[in-house]
């Protein structure tokens, strides 16, 4: 039995979920369903529908031959209590009966601590008996639709919510006896041609609306200045996506543009948007590339011979960017450079673009959270199809897709001559279909006059080079001296020196091989202090002491666990010998930390000697503590478990001379996510003083 967290009011649920009847195209196998039973309670609080659904089950089409059948029946029974708000469904097979018995139950209900959300559970059961001696590949058939209907469930509600929002129902009234209100007891009671402005004039009472209490929403100026047009449900998942990362990511917030980004390339499905997000800010932070405009020094070989920059921008005040792709020597860029060292340059180029999109909201006056950009391809040919370039383009583009999805506005490709279909063919699997959506290409002088760059940029802004009347700094480019290429080794030493410069490492946690981190005291009061985020997995910290000095450390060995590589990089310490209490203590209490959360704190020391801090896979059961689960709980329970914990950490010493004020913002460790983050807080997620007495 699994139990879901929908962030949604219940009635909304309700509603979504009463549209896939009598029957749905979302649900290929759903062909029909039929009413063969409805009642009401006198009030209207409860209301039980019974149907019969007809299921065109995918099995081999010699099974059903042998069964005699094209379709499978089932009986589903809906019990609806509008004073509980609870959806009770219960469904059983009518075909085969005899020889196979399927339940299975389903439930809606309201979140016990917070009433705006709800909580689904699914639970089923199957007693094979007989079924032609094709027990097992029915049995398999069963558990294979069962598990697509689980997956598939959530997408389906979602949609159906979209479809509500986009009918522009915004205000549902709750359900109240007949004596105060009337009774909302069906879909048909959505006021769905009711227009917006007039739900805004509905009298305020016990009402569910999409957007959620007065104080979580956000200011209006603010949205229509920062962020643009949105809806109540886009604010709403906008809202929890942020306060998530308030609970988790301390002292790490990315703004509130860029967190819109990530929603809108998951369509505002907001786990998709929060794993995606929560990856890119591991990224980050592990390539320090929040520091990137500071510490990159291009090349003198990309001044020269890139062929791209920044210029102005379009019609909607959105930055322009011009890549003459067709003039540059990609084959020697990535000769003389490298892959990797490319690869750093347009990531500088989208924290710029970053950075000038929050110039020109400021300047125009409205949100502007993407650029432009133009691309002349007269000068391509085979030269730029050469294998490793193309190599490079396309993990360039896995990257940037990755780290920052709806940066780009639009992007305009002039003068593609033949051989473009070509790299057009090589390159688009690996582009968004959202993405793709926003090409426009024209071919040799189609670009100029009406429909072309006029319709997008200022005819005072178009470049010379395309026959306007601006003058373009971007360089020509031209071949590379082939003097200046380098060996495959030495491309390969510059890449992994790239990669490798961060100041955070990586661990593999695997259930019974924890990962520990030796450190040696000498001065009493010194700062441990640690920063770290849980990447993969649910984990345990701890920190141990030990007057006794371990033996040589030993690194886990991987093959047993099928790992290989840095990847797999696990560190044993305490010895198997040592027993708590006797040959080491434990001096701070555990700390149980979930997947996705960011924990930064410190530990002010109080003997010499050995500090241990270890992380280990987390054995216990999500929701065990408590009989209320936290949402973070129940949703990292309905991950598909693995014996296998991923952690990136950063730890540092303090000598106690140096030790200022509490450590819980870890000031001294660059972690923060300056182009990305807003004012940042103290995290509470510090524990600053020894548990354990001696």
């Amino acid at each position: 039995s699994n139990v879901k967290i929908q962030y949604v009011y219940f009635i909304y649920m309700h509603i979504a979920y009463q549209r896939r009847f009598p029957t749905s195209p979302l649900i290929p196998i759903f062909v029909h369903s039929d009413i063969i039973f409805e009642s009401k309670s006198e009030d209207g609080a409860t209301h039980v529908i019974e149907r019969r659904c007809t299921l065109d089950v995918d099995a081999p089409r010699l099974l059903k031959r042998i069964a005699g059948v094209e379709y499978l029946y089932f009986v589903q029974k809906n019990t609806l209590d509008w004073r509980q708000r609870t959806l009770h469904i219960e469904a059983y097979n009518e075909s085969f009966s005899s020889r196979v018995v399927v339940s299975e139950h389903c439930s809606y209900t309201v979140h016990p601590e917070n009433e705006d959300w709800t909580c689904f559970e699914q639970s089923a059961s199957m007693d094979m008996k007989s079924f032609f001696g094709f027990e097992s590949t029915a049995e398999k058939i069963a558990m294979r639709q069962y598990a697509a209907s689980i997956k598939k469930g959530k997408e389906i509600i979602e949609y159906y919510l979209r479809e509500l929002e986009a009918e522009g129902v915004t205000f549902i009234p709750r359900w109240s006896t007949p004596s105060t209100s009337a009774i909302v007891s069906s879909a048909k009671a959505i006021p769905t041609s009711t227009s917006r402005e007039e739900h805004r004039r509905a009298p305020k009472g016990p009402a569910e609306v999409l957007s959620r209490s007065p104080e979580d929403k956000l200011d209006a100026d603010y949205i229509r200045h920062c962020l643009g047009e949105l809806s109540p449900l886009q604010e709403s998942c906008l809202i929890r996506l942020r306060q998530w990362l308030q609970e988790t990511h301390k002292g790490k917030l990315p703004k509130d543009q860029h967190v819109l980004r990530f929603l809108r390339s998951r369509d505002f499905i907001l786990e998709k948007a929060r794993e995606a997000l929560c990856q890119t800010l591991t990224w980050r932070k592990q390539h320090q590339v929040d520091f990137l405009l500071d510490t990159w020094q291009c090349p003198q070989l990309l001044h020269d011979y890139y062929t791209g920059g920044w210029h102005h921008h379009d019609k909607e005040g959105r930055p322009l960017y011009i890549l003459r792709l067709g003039q540059m020597d990609t084959k020697g860029l990535v000769r003389a450079l490298g892959e990797e060292s490319l690869l750093r340059h347009v990531l500088s180029i989208n924290e710029e673009g970053l950075s000038r999109c929050e110039e020109n909201t400021n300047i125009f006056g409205r949100p502007i959270s993407c650029w432009t950009c133009l691309v002349d391809l007269e000068g391509l040919n085979m030269r730029h199809l050469w294998r490793p370039g193309i190599k490079a383009l396309l993990r360039i583009i896995e990257v940037v897709e990755a780290n920052y999805p709806e940066t780009l506005g639009r992007l305009l490709i002039v003068r593609a001559p033949r051989v473009f279909p070509v790299l057009w063919t090589l390159i688009s699997p690996f582009i968004d279909e959202n993405t793709r959506k926003k090409f426009l290409i024209y071919a040799g002088n189609d670009y100029q006059g009406s429909g072309g760059l006029v319709d997008y940029i200022s005819r005072d802004f178009i470049p010379d080079f395309l026959g306007g009347d601006c003058q373009c700094d971007v360089p020509e480019g031209g071949l590379v001296p082939k003097s200046l290429y380098h060996t495959a080794e030495e491309l390969e030493n510059e890449e992994v020196k790239l990669w490798t410069e961060t100041i955070y490492k990586t661990a593999s946690v695997f259930k019974g091989a924890p990962h520990e981190l030796l450190i040696e005291i000498t001065e009493v009061s010194s700062v441990i202090t640690w920063d770290f985020d849980v990447c993969k997995g649910d984990i345990i910290f701890n920190i141990y002491h030990s007057k006794r000095a371990p033996q040589p450390l030993k690194r886990e060995t991987l093959g047993s666990h099928g790992l290989a590589g840095p990847s797999g990089n696990n560190m044993q310490v305490i010895d198997r010998s040592w027993m708590l209490g006797q040959d080491y203590s434990m001096v701070e209490s555990a700390l149980t930390c979930r997947e996705g959360e960011s924990i930064q704190g410190s530990h002010v020391t109080r003997w010499p000697g050995f500090y241990i801090l270890q992380w280990r896979f987390d054995n216990t059961p999500a929701c065990s503590v408590s009989s209320r689960p936290r949402v973070d709980d129940v949703l990292a329970s309905l991950q598909v478990s693995s014996h296998k914990c991923k952690v990136m950490y950063y730890t540092e010493v303090l000598h106690s001379a140096d030790f200022r004020g509490s450590m819980t913002s870890l000031a001294s460790s660059h972690s923060g996510f300056s182009q990305l983050s807003a004012a940042t807080t103290s995290s509470g997620q510090s524990h600053c003083s020894s548990v354990t007495s001696r």
